[in-house]
């Protein structure tokens, strides 16, 4: 497993970070890339032999170089985790089409650029794309016209890929995090939120990074080598009871 390559994208923090910190421990080589230089940087220097990329998933010039670089350095390519994302949370009426524009310029075109200029590397040895979308891909919610369309649309994409890719031998699968323990999360939810969140959930707490991290890496694994096209809702059960909050409509 030592010669497999890991690339993870919005790795700096957060999901990306645990995902990129779990694959290291398994042996595999990271690439962990962000457009936070800084933040890399400190997550980079964490995981000895890890690539550090800064990069701009939503810029189709900053991918290319992404790729030309980790294909000079790494040589393969084994596993792509397309995590980067943004989060926008509000009404109708106040998402301007460049909100929307900013919010699908990483969460959806990400995806798909990312996934295609890696499509290369990964053919060569039959890979496995991981998408990150969300459990607001998956049911509706006030505040959420931008990021949830967004994510619904990165379910999609991961089932076209699934249905085109298999041919070449690459896997794409999808997970979708319900509430986790960011530290976005923390600073954004209230009291209310978060208790409104604790009753709807049936394990009646919010996730972990480290738990969503465990649910890519086993799709990335040879133990879902039969498994592509799936959408797994990593949500403590959220998806099953709904996600329309009172205590989210303000």
């Amino acid at each position: 497993m030592i010669d497999t390559v890991a690339l993870i994208t919005g790795a700096a923090r957060g999901i990306g970070l645990a995902t990129a910190t779990l694959f290291h421990a398994e042996g595999r080589r990271v690439v962990l890339l962000d457009r936070d230089a800084d933040a890399l940087s400190a997550a980079v220097a964490n995981l000895p032999g890890a690539l550090g990329v800064t990069c701009d998933v939503s810029i189709q010039q900053d991918v290319a170089q992404a790729l030309a670089e980790i294909e000079q350095t790494c040589g393969r390519l084994d596993i792509l985790v397309n995590n980067a994302g943004v989060a926008d949370f509000g009404p109708l009426a106040d998402t301007d089409f460049a909100r929307w524009r900013r919010v699908m310029d990483t969460n959806l075109d990400g995806v798909f650029l990312m996934s295609q200029a890696c499509l290369p590397l990964l053919a060569k040895r039959g890979g496995a794309i991981v998408n990150i979308a969300s459990i607001s891909g998956l049911r509706a919610s006030t505040l959420r016209i931008a990021y949830g369309t967004s994510k619904a649309a990165v379910i999609h994409l991961t089932k076209q890929q699934a249905a085109e890719l298999g041919e070449v031998g690459i896997r794409v699968n999808c997970v979708c995090p319900g509430p986790v323990n960011t530290k976005l999360a923390l600073a954004v939810h209230s009291p209310a939120i978060r208790a409104a969140y604790h009753d709807a959930i049936p394990l009646n707490r919010y996730g972990t990074e480290r738990e969503i991290a465990e649910a890519i890496c086993f799709l990335a694994s040879d133990k879902a080598s039969y498994v592509t096209g799936q959408i797994l809702a990593a949500d403590g059960g959220f998806e099953s009871t709904g996600v329309g909050l009172p205590a989210l409509r303000t």
